[in-house]
Formats: structure tokens, C-alpha cells, sequence
């Protein structure tokens, strides 16, 4: 068998997980009856090392010949495990049943994320679309060692050459002697062996799984309730809390009266909760479960504090940023001299784009147990910051990160929510229970977040406004284009410094132009923490990049495809998938005829994101009352090496609903307080709304790229460019609504 060599030296410890494994395990296993059992499976095997073969800190199998692949990264729906044990069971010729996923422990030091480390951010966590490109390699070393250290133990054994040795499906066989057995019987020989220093990877053309149809490793214990979420985790002592968070954002407890909360059944504690820098604080009321401590909570008589509470409103949050977009800010780019005029012949196009706040409205709210031990603090989530919560709560707490244990569990959904740059929810929880420690209760402390307090818990996604300024040449080429945001950052910067997320895809603009300007304007003193959402700057820019590309191809009466492939030139890529979209949804053909006064037309677009390019193409139909909907959508993605089409296309189609959803979604203010509250006013799109979507996966030899983020950016324009086809208009602002003007 041909492999190739890495180049990347790997010679972990096969004993070194041994002291976490018990952490690991049980985070999964935390609960009655099976769980229970599987936590004592797993601690017994934990307590007998020779009972298991762990080469390095990924891959473990046991005398039965189970594989364990260790999982750094948060499984929140998007597919990670799966993609995780495609890699192993790959590498390792084992047969997919035998694969199996656990979460890591928090450790950077085992666990750092390889492509954030890539790129200065060495840390453990689940974000920007990372996961397979940071496990490509690393996963695919891991289990290359374990097979050979495996091949060998067989070798040894039956005291043959290793050469002479192959693998299928699990178990290693000697054709010369007939001889073969599964994993679990070399276990004991291979924990014997020294890990080799460099191992060898295959060659795709000798894939057996990946690529191809691996059932996802989360799916069984989803439907059968076995899997664990932070509502399942019950501990012995264990309280929930649920905290009334003041109305008007950042008011503070003048005085609460918690008599009525005290007389419910099951209503354990009442304590204040200070307001930290990133989280609001207020009153949080400890009982036997959630239901009888959302009880207590509304059931308290608060009297808030007003005085330093917030009271801006989003009219004069907009009105700022307007003014702000009139003036120069600090470049993020500058190529090219400006056109300030237009050539003969030429057209211009100015234009000023609002988009609001959104939140991330993930269908599992933000919650965390916490327990605080005295020798240290143990905690169990959906745990996607894995180094930045750890390093927060030790902060807080004045103890060391190694003294914090987080135990990671599922998480129902995220959206980048749950890697919180200061670990917001993370530090309520363990405030709520610090303050419940000094009352008296020295159990764990569950936190949870319902609907109504996860939408209302600030951390949304920027409000922005964008100015641009394109002038076109009478020849259709791009003169110009000048582009100014303006909005709020996700980390501090220093006076005069830029936010590069802020202008992704503004600063990158792939479109053929003789110069670029791109500046903008940081409205960071403002007392309103946003956060990075699913496909971060691109959720916006793309509305604003992808929609005056669409006016400047009517302007110049090219048609919006060809416009954009042939100022796509320097961009192959891009050219290639966008091409396979629009071959794939039947570009320049007609549409099917709509009912007695419906108009139908078809938009495109197309991004690239998180080293991942997509296309998309939406068919519309606009009704004579001005309601619309999106019908078929066509989407093409060139991600490099598909390791599961599978997983890459259910991703495609969450991007495209999540991205439609904010064609009709705001997060407002009025007088300091957040409007909304649950779905009913903050509308998330329903199944029966969802277009019927096809997903087109560009082939590659290319290492992979993300899926997570980048489905979301193409789909807004490409509808909003649909309907400008229809009224002869483009959306400037949004959220759309339900209908448009037809005037």
C-alpha cells in the first residue's frame, strides 16, 4: 500500500490521557440507568491501562476492540464527530460500527486547535469553520500511528513480517496462514510498543470512507435520548437557576423582595448577582429543577436601579452610524487612485446599506453546571471556548486553569454563541453559584437560560451601516469601488486600529477593480457586547458586495451571471463553482410560470469564505399582494476533499435557512430594553418555508476547508437580487419583512 509521509513529527505519549480519561468519560455518561453503566464501563477500563492501547491523545481501543477517536472540538450539530471518526476509521481500515466519539477535556496543551494555531491563535475551541481543516492532518497521523503499532503488535505475535500483514474492516489477517483477528486481540502487545516518530498517511485514490456515506456517529444516541446535554446532567446536590436579568439593560438591584419566591415548593435560595463586564447580573433564584425556579423567579418583586441603565434605542444607534459613514475612517485597505468623477459614458452607483442586530437564537439556550470544589472548579456545557473559559473562570476565581475541569457535553446548536470572546454565560453561571456558596449551598449549580433570556442576553450579532461608492466605466469594467462600515468589534482595539472581521469580504473583494478604498469606523463605546455569528463579517458584507454587483450588471446590461464570472477572472475558483450553480439551475432558461398574479425570477451569488466558496442561485416568486417566496434553491460549494458529501450538504442547506431567517429578523432597542423575546417576535424559518434545495459539491483534491459558516453568506443577496429583477429596485435595508412595496 502507498502512503505518504507528513511531515509533521508525531510522538505522543500512549499512556498520556490516562489521568483525563475518567473526565472525559463521564461528562458523557452523567445521569441513571445506562449512563450510569457506561461510566462504569468506561472508569473500570480507565482503571486497568493494558486493558487499552492509546497511542496518542486521539485515537483509543480497548481489548474488544472498540475504537474511541478523542474529539478537541464541540459536536453542536454541524457534523464534527462524524467527520472525526471518518478520518480514524479510514486511516485505521476499521469498521465504521466499531468507531466511536468522546469529548475532550479542556486542554490546550493536547488539544490546541492546529488551524487556529495557524493563524496566532493557539487555543482549544470550535470555530471558524476549522475543524476539518485542523484535523486533516492531525487525525489522519493519529490513526496512521495506530494502525502500524498495531500491524506490528500482529506481527510479533504471530511472528510474521508486518509487511506480509493487511487490514479490512477491523480485523488484520495474515493471508499466508489463514491467521486474522480484530484490534482487541493486539491490544496488549501494541501498549508495549514505542510510538513511531513519523507515520504515513494514504493517498486518496486509496479512500474507502472517506468521501463517501459514513453514518453520523450522534444520530442513534439523539434519537434514543442517550445523548447527554447540560439539561441532563443531574448531580448529587445539585441545584437550577434560573436569574431575572434587569429590564433596561444594565440597571442594577436597588432591592428585592423574595418572600413569594420563598413560599413555593422546591425554591431553595434567592441571591443577588453582580453584574460582570460582559454579563448582566441580577437576581437568580436556586431550586429542585427549572420549572419551580422560573416560578421563584417571576414570582420576585425587584425594584431596579435605573440610574446608570442603558437608554438608547436602535433609531438613534442607526442615526449614529449614518453620520459616522459621512466622514473618512481608518483604512483597511487602499489600492488604486479613486475615480472621483465618472468617465464618459460610465454610471455610479451610491448607496448606503442598514443591517440590524441579530441574535443567534440556537434552539438549545445558553446554560452551564458549575460546581466549585475547594480544591478547584469542575463544569459541564456545550463547551466551545474550551481555553477561554477555562482561563476566565480561573481568573475569576484567582486558581490556576488546570484547576478548572470542563467537562464538554452536545450542544443543541450555537452559531458561534457558545465561544463567547469573555465567556459571558460561562462567568454568570459561576457567579450564581459563587453567591450560592456563600449562602450556604455547597453543590453543583445548574444555570439555565430560557427562550426569553437567551434573546434578550445581549452578545448579538453588529448592527452596521455601509456606504459604498462604485463607479463603473463605460466599457462595464469596475473604475472604483470605495466602501465604508461602519460598526462595533469584537475585541477591543486601539484608537485608530481596524477591525479586519468587521470588513471581510469588503477588504478581499475578489471582483476585478481598478482601486479599492475600504475604511471604517468603530462604534465601540457603545455599552452593547456584540459577537461574531455564523459566518461572521460575511453575514453582512455580502449583502452589500454581492447586490451592487447585481445593479452594476443591469446598469451596463450584462447579464448577472456572465457580469460576475468575467470580473471573476483572477478568481478560478470562483469561477468554477459559480459556474456549476448556474449550470445546475438552469440559468438563462425560463421559469415555470407562476399562479394569476405572481411574478417568478431567479438571483444569484456567490462568496468565498473560510477557504470555502459558494454559490447559490434562489428562484423566487413575488404575489400580487407583495408577499414573496423562495421556492428552489441551487446551491454549489467547492470545500476541497468532501470528507462526508453527506454532512457537507446537510450543511449547506442549515446555512441557506439560517441565512434566509434574516431576511426577517431584528434585534431592536427602545429606551435601553430589547423588544424581543421569543420566536414569535424574533421568527426563526419554519420547515414548511424552507426552498427546495439541491446541493452541488465541486470535486477537489484540495485539503478541506470549512462548511459550517460559509452556506450563509450567498443566500440573502441571491434573493434580494431575484426580487430586484421583479421590482426594479435593490433592498438597501434590512430586515425585508414579509412583503415588499410593489410601487
Amino acid at each position: 500500500m502507498t502512503r505518504h509521509h507528513s511531515s509533521t513529527s508525531f510522538a505522543l505519549s500512549r499512556r498520556q490521557l490516562l489521568a483525563g480519561i475518567g473526565a472525559g468519560s463521564f461528562a458523557l455518561a452523567v445521569g441513571t440507568g445506562g449512563r450510569l453503566a457506561l461510566a462504569q464501563e468506561l472508569a473500570d477500563k480507565a482503571a486497568d491501562a493494558a486493558s487499552l492501547f492509546e497511542p496518542n491523545a486521539f485515537i483509543r481501543i480497548d481489548t474488544d476492540g472498540q475504537v474511541t477517536v478523542v474529539s478537541s472540538y464541540l459536536e453542536m450539530g454541524q457534523g464534527t464527530f462524524t467527520g472525526l471518526a471518518t478520518l480514524a476509521a479510514d486511516e485505521l481500515d476499521a469498521d465504521p460500527a466499531q468507531v466511536r466519539v468522546e469529548a475532550a477535556p479542556a486542554d490546550a496543551s493536547r488539544y490546541t486547535n492546529p488551524f487556529l494555531a495557524s493563524i496566532g491563535f493557539a487555543v482549544q475551541g470550535t470555530g471558524g469553520s476549522s475543524a476539518m481543516a485542523g484535523a486533516w492532518n492531525q487525525m489522519r497521523q493519529a490513526a496512521a500511528g495506530a494502525r502500524a503499532m498495531l500491524l506490528s503488535a500482529a506481527a510479533r505475535d504471530w511472528d510474521v513480517d508486518a509487511a506480509e500483514l493487511s487490514v479490512e474492516a477491523g480485523r488484520i489477517r495474515h493471508a499466508a496462514s489463514g491467521r486474522e483477528d480484530g484490534f482487541g486481540a493486539f491490544v496488549a502487545t501494541a501498549t508495549t510498543l514505542t510510538v513511531p516518530r513519523q507515520v504515513t498517511v494514504k493517498d486518496p485514490s486509496e479512500f474507502r470512507l472517506i468521501g463517501g456515506h459514513f453514518p453520523r456517529v450522534d444520530v442513534p444516541a439523539k434519537v434514543n435520548g442517550s445523548a447527554i446535554y447540560t439539561q441532563d446532567i443531574k448531580l448529587d446536590n445539585m441545584l437550577v437557576a434560573v436569574i431575572a436579568h434587569p429590564p433596561r439593560l444594565w440597571s442594577t438591584v436597588r432591592s428585592v423582595d423574595a418572600a413569594a419566591a420563598l413560599e413555593i415548593p422546591g425554591v431553595q435560595y434567592v441571591v443577588e448577582v453582580p453584574a460582570g463586564a460582559a454579563y448582566q447580573g441580577g437576581v437568580a433564584v436556586l431550586a429542585r429543577n427549572t420549572w419551580v425556579a422560573a416560578q421563584g423567579r417571576d414570582a420576585l418583586d425587584i425594584d431596579w436601579d435605573e440610574s446608570l441603565g442603558l437608554t438608547t434605542s436602535t433609531a438613534q444607534i442607526f442615526e449614529r452610524y449614518r453620520a459616522l459613514a459621512e466622514q473618512p475612517g481608518n483604512v483597511s485597505v487602499e489600492k488604486g487612485t479613486i475615480l472621483d468623477k465618472v468617465p464618459e459614458g460610465g454610471h455610479v452607483i451610491e448607496a448606503t446599506f442598514e443591517q440590524p442586530f441579530l441574535a443567534h437564537a440556537a434552539m438549545e439556550p445558553m446554560n452551564c453546571v458549575v460546581h466549585i470544589r475547594e480544591d478547584g472548579v469542575e463544569v459541564w456545557n456545550g463547551e466551545q471556548w474550551h481555553t477561554a473559559d477555562q482561563g476566565a473562570i480561573a481568573a475569576a476565581m484567582g486558581i490556576e486553569p488546570g484547576q478548572v475541569t470542563i467537562n464538554q457535553l452536545y450542544a443543541g446548536g450555537s452559531f458561534g454563541r457558545r465561544a463567547n470572546p469573555f465567556s459571558d454565560y460561562v462567568l454568570e453561571a459561576l457567579a450564581i453559584a459563587r453567591a450560592a456558596r456563600e449562602q450556604g449551598h455547597t453543590g453543583p449549580v445548574k444555570m439555565v437560560w430560557l427562550r426569553e433570556d437567551d434573546t434578550q442576553a445581549l452578545q448579538y450579532r453588529p448592527a452596521t451601516v455601509h456606504k459604498v461608492r462604485l463607479v463603473l466605466r463605460s466599457d462595464g469594467e469596475i473604475g472604483s469601488l470605495q466602501w465604508r462600515a461602519v460598526g462595533q468589534s469584537f475585541f477591543p482595539v486601539p484608537e485608530g486600529g481596524t477591525d479586519a472581521l468587521l470588513v471581510e469580504g469588503a477588504s478581499d473583494f475578489a471582483y476585478r477593480t481598478g482601486a479599492l478604498l475600504v475604511d471604517q469606523h468603530l462604534a465601540n463605546d457603545q455599552r452593547l457586547p456584540v459577537q461574531w455569528m455564523r459566518s461572521v463579517g460575511h453575514t453582512h458584507t455580502n449583502v452589500v458586495g454581492e447586490t451592487i454587483i447585481d445593479e452594476a450588471a443591469r446598469l451596463v446590461g450584462r447579464d448577472a451571471y456572465e457580469y460576475r464570472y468575467d470580473l471573476l477572472s483572477d478568481h478560478p475558483r470562483q469561477q468554477a463553482t459559480l459556474k456549476l450553480a448556474a449550470d445546475k439551475a438552469g440559468w438563462g432558461t425560463p421559469l415555470a410560470p407562476g399562479a394569476d398574479g405572481d411574478r417568478r425570477a431567479r438571483g444569484i451569488a456567490v462568496r468565498e469564505s473560510f477557504g470555502t466558496v459558494v454559490a447559490q442561485v434562489a428562484e423566487l416568486t413575488l404575489h400580487a399582494d407583495g408577499s414573496y417566496t423562495v421556492d428552489r434553491v441551487v446551491c454549489a460549494v467547492d470545500c476541497g476533499y468532501a470528507i462526508n458529501p453527506d454532512i457537507v450538504k446537510a450543511q449547506m442547506e442549515g446555512g441557506i435557512g439560517f441565512g434566509l431567517s434574516f431576511l426577517r429578523q431584528e434585534i431592536t432597542l427602545e429606551d435601553g430594553q430589547i423588544q424581543q423575546s421569543n420566536f414569535h417576535d424574533y421568527p426563526v424559518l419554519r420547515m414548511n418555508a424552507m426552498p427546495v434545495t439541491e446541493v452541488h459539491i465541486v470535486p477537489s483534491g484540495e485539503a478541506p476547508t470549512g462548511v459550517g459558516e460559509p452556506g450563509v453568506p450567498p443566500i440573502g443577496p441571491a434573493v434580494l437580487n431575484a426580487l430586484a429583477a421583479l421590482i426594479g429596485s435593490y433592498a438597501r435595508t434590512l430586515p425585508l419583512g414579509d412583503s415588499v412595496s410593489l410601487t
